[in-house]
């Protein structure tokens, strides 16, 4: 199930307020530039499909964004609990940093967990299956994917050659919690 908390950026102990329903977690994401929507496949889909099958699953959805934002590449990101990597992945989304372009995630399979960092708030948005993020370029925020991740994911950019982080060397997200699956 979808979640926001709200938290105070100078406590990460006790959320401010707490929202499971999707169309109140748009509506609060909403009011600070932040995209949520829900998608679902216009064909089956199962774990394993190729990439292909799944973009075209949800190209309706795609082009749309791609039409009013102007995303130019989309790729599926997929990633499990055995994966070799799995730590080091892990941990470099867990600091906050920024990008040049919005960070939009669809989640066709499994979760993860945004924490975005806009003027005094926390916002920590989990995200599952049929949610779509999308994070505005410039927005201080951190990602994690818990200590056995399982997520698929589409990811759409601007720039053909994907999104590079720039790291703020604030260490506020050690003060927030982790995605604990």
């Amino acid at each position: 199930m979808s979640r926001l908390r709200i938290f105070d950026d100078r406590r990460g102990e006790t959320p401010l307020q707490t929202v499971e329903d999707h169309a109140q977690i748009a509506r609060e994401l909403g009011k600070v530039g932040v995209r949520f929507e829900r998608w679902e496949a216009t064909s089956p889909i199962a774990l394993g499909d190729p990439p292909e099958k799944v973009i075209d699953a949800y190209r309706v959805d795609i082009e749309r964004l791609q039409h009013e934002h102007g995303y130019k590449a989309v790729d599926v990101i997929s990633l499990s609990a055995d994966h070799p990597q799995k730590d080091a992945l892990r941990q470099k989304f867990l600091n906050e940093h920024t990008h040049a372009e919005d960070e939009v995630r669809f989640f066709v399979a499994g979760e993860g967990l945004f924490t975005l960092h806009i003027d005094d708030r926390v916002y920590e948005v989990l995200c599952t299956q049929g949610d779509l993020i999308g994070v505005p370029d410039g927005t201080r925020h951190w990602f994690d994917m818990g200590p056995n991740p399982g997520f698929v994911a589409i990811r759409l950019f601007t720039n053909p050659e994907g999104w590079v982080a720039q790291f703020t060397g604030d260490q506020i997200a050690q003060r927030f919690p982790r995605l604990e699956n």
